[in-house]
């Protein structure tokens, strides 16, 4: 049988077979058999073919082949997001826990609050200081201005319609300008701290200076 001189390519893969025929100029070329993107390249020829020739036939099966790809096998091909940091949560102090414990069934009526603050090695929640007859206002005035800290307040709350209670109020504040590392670790701990207080009503403040008596009034009116 006389032989054509033509080049047959052929790529096969899961999205369907590409088929042509090319005639290269004169000359003698081979290419090998080779696999590209999911499919495979195989190359044919009798007489003639120069390797310019034989390459641009190449390229433009190659290119078909990746049009031929559906977008979802590219997006597939995307690299995972990867967390950046991990978020901390800290243990709570055994001894903290029983203080706390003690101060949800305190019979005082004086306004009364337990500071904390954690312990960034041990990563820890630890008890920082305890204040009696303390107004909000006064307590305001023991935070430190760029660090966060946890608080629980008693105090007494006069309701619209008369009645008079005694709340446990927990408070967390994280002032603007904290080291990032100090506000993901007490995020973090916040309600692994509520549960041990066995808490209800808390509070969250970006800025100490909201911690007035009239702000937690404010806050304390939704629980009516």
């Amino acid at each position: 049988m006389r032989d054509s001189g033509f080049v047959l390519f052929f790529v096969g893969g899961k999205h369907g077979d590409v088929r042509t025929r090319f005639k290269p100029k004169a000359g003698r070329s081979s290419v090998s058999r080779r696999s590209r993107e999911g499919g495979e390249l195989q190359e044919k020829h009798t007489e003639g073919g120069s390797p310019d020739s034989l390459r641009v036939a190449v390229s433009l099966l190659q290119t078909v082949s990746r049009r031929q790809r559906p977008p979802e096998d590219r997006r597939a091909k995307k690299k995972p997001l990867k967390m950046s940091s991990t978020l901390v949560v800290c243990e709570v102090d055994e001894s903290l826990k029983a203080k706390l414990r003690k101060f949800r069934f305190r019979k005082e009526t004086n306004n009364a609050a337990i500071l904390m603050k954690i312990d960034m090695e041990k990563q820890l929640v630890i008890l920082e200081e305890e204040y009696e007859d303390i107004s909000l206002d006064e307590l305001r005035e023991e935070l430190p201005e760029r660090q966060p800290r946890f608080i629980v307040y008693s105090c007494k709350y006069a309701h619209a319609d008369g009645r008079v209670s005694y709340p446990l109020c927990f408070i967390f504040s994280s002032p603007m300008g904290c080291k990032p590392e100090q506000q993901m670790m007490y995020a973090g701990s916040k309600n692994r701290l509520v549960q041990a207080a066995e808490l209800t009503k808390v509070f969250e403040t970006r800025s100490a200076d909201d911690l007035t008596e009239e702000w937690l009034k404010n806050q304390l009116a939704f629980f009516g």
